[in-house]
């Protein structure tokens, strides 16, 4: 309500990654509570009563909460300041997003609880089957970081590998392609005419290549752009591109079309344009992009280190960051052609990318307040890694609950969302899945090796 409420009083134009930055801050809004929720369980089983445990949850929580989203507010600034179009895009609702999920998941969801308990109401936090999730969970993961870092050093070893022999899908957004202006006797599907000009625009490698189709105006009236023999001109390619776009579209019209009525430009219903178009994100876009992404590396490094005291935190972060960007830039480029869709690369790629940066940031840094946390308590107690192992198990039911969750809702917009944005949720699908492996087993164990013989300090 207030993301949407600020956007449309801003005039903020929405578009694709703006979209992007919502899913995220719904990710972290979704996280926020959760971590409250879960610390509001401790205290309950530590033998709190309900009123302290809710209490001292919201003020044990707020640790994490600010740290995880300060960190990806300062991205998003950063991105604003440096990146332009679709960057921005993206940037604008985050920052919208994480200030109004902050403001509701601190006060509003507090509100609820008080006037529930002003209400003598109870509020349970488990149900029989659920109380003692995870209690016993005792998963070394400082032992395994060997076996992690050889996984995922052979998996983003072939992903390189496939980027430089292979490399990658690239969209229309990066290419340009030719642009078609269709008006029917009738409302159409944009997606059911997308599937029907993917049989007919095959390249050489017998791949169909999915156009990208949008209503304007009327239901009856769509533009269908594609990069299908971009590199190609002449009279003899104009005419292949005309037959095989009737071909792909005839049976859409209510009554019979032959090749001539559809390419009457004076008659009411057929092709009524077509143009060629440039790539529609420019040299500058590209280059802005990369150097947002470095500035926000560098912030997040500062904040982190500033937070934590230890740059070898920073490192951690930093790894598993570029960690899980290469893991999701190689799976592409590896399964590029081999899915029933599209994994091209374009402006809702870039804006998953940017989600991805975003989710794995915030749940690294979830889990390093966990462990600064679990340190400060037993320091000199316990050997540190330790105290990493209990900390790292200690924050698996957040983890679980935060990421299941979100990837219930992602899987279900990739089922039902349609055709056209189904590459760029598996991106984000991708992203959530490493991203939560990653915060356990890339940047936690990247911490615990940079720290060497200073483990004890």
């Amino acid at each position: 309500f207030f993301i949407f409420g600020i956007i449309d009083a801003s005039g903020i134009v929405l578009s694709l990654p703006g979209m992007a930055g919502i899913v995220l801050t719904i990710g972290m809004a979704v996280d926020a509570n959760v971590l409250i929720f879960e610390r509001i369980r401790e205290e309950l089983g530590n033998g709190k009563g309900l009123n302290m445990a809710i209490k001292d949850g919201y003020k044990n929580s707020y640790s994490a909460i600010i740290d995880a989203n300060v960190t990806t507010l300062l991205t998003g600034v950063i991105l604003f300041a440096f990146g332009t179009g679709p960057i921005r895009g993206f940037a604008n609702t985050l920052i919208i997003g994480i200030v109004t999920s902050l403001f509701c998941g601190i006060f509003i969801t507090r509100l609820v609880f008080e006037f529930r308990l002003g209400r003598k109401k109870n509020i349970s936090f488990w149900t029989k089957s659920t109380k003692d999730w995870y209690k016993n969970v005792r998963v070394n993961f400082l032992q395994k970081r060997k076996v992690a870092y050889m996984v995922s050093g052979i998996v983003i070893a072939i992903g390189v590998g496939s980027l430089f022999t292979k490399g990658l899908n690239w969209g229309v957004d990066f290419v340009g392609g030719r642009s078609y202006q269709i008006r029917f006797d009738q409302p159409v599907s944009t997606q059911d005419i997308a599937s029907s000009l993917t049989a007919q625009f095959v390249d050489e490698n017998g791949e169909g290549m999915l156009p990208t189709v949008k209503t304007i105006g009327n239901a009856n009236q769509v533009i269908i752009t594609t990069k299908y023999r971009i590199a190609e001109s002449g009279p003899e390619v104009e005419e292949d591109l005309n037959n095989k776009l009737y071909a792909g579209v005839s049976s859409f019209f209510g009554s019979d079309f032959s090749l001539e009525q559809f390419n009457d430009a004076d008659g009411e219903y057929g092709l009524k344009a077509s143009r060629q178009v440039g790539p529609t994100i420019a040299d500058d876009i590209k280059v802005s992009a990369i150097w947002a992404i470095v500035a926000s590396l560098i912030v997040i490094f500062l904040y982190i280190l500033i937070r934590f005291r230890k740059w070898q935190f920073s490192v951690g972060a930093v790894a598993a960051l570029t960690h899980d960007v290469l893991f999701v830039l190689g799976v592409f480029s590896i399964l590029g052609g081999l899915l029933p869709f599209q994994l091209e690369i374009d402006q809702a790629f870039i804006a998953a990318i940017l989600t991805v940066i975003g989710y794995s940031l915030n749940d690294t840094v979830v889990v390093f307040d966990r462990i600064r946390e679990y340190n400060a308590h037993f320091h000199k107690k316990r050997p540190f890694i330790d105290i990493m192992n209990d900390a790292l198990n200690g924050t698996l039911s957040r983890t679980f609950n935060t990421s299941l969750t979100t990837l219930f809702v992602l899987l279900v917009i990739f089922v039902f969302g349609g055709e056209v944005i189904r590459g760029f949720m598996f991106a984000l699908l991708l992203g959530v899945a490493v991203g939560t492996y990653s915060s356990l087993f890339i940047a936690s164990p990247v911490m615990f090796d940079a720290l060497g013989k200073k483990k004890e300090e």
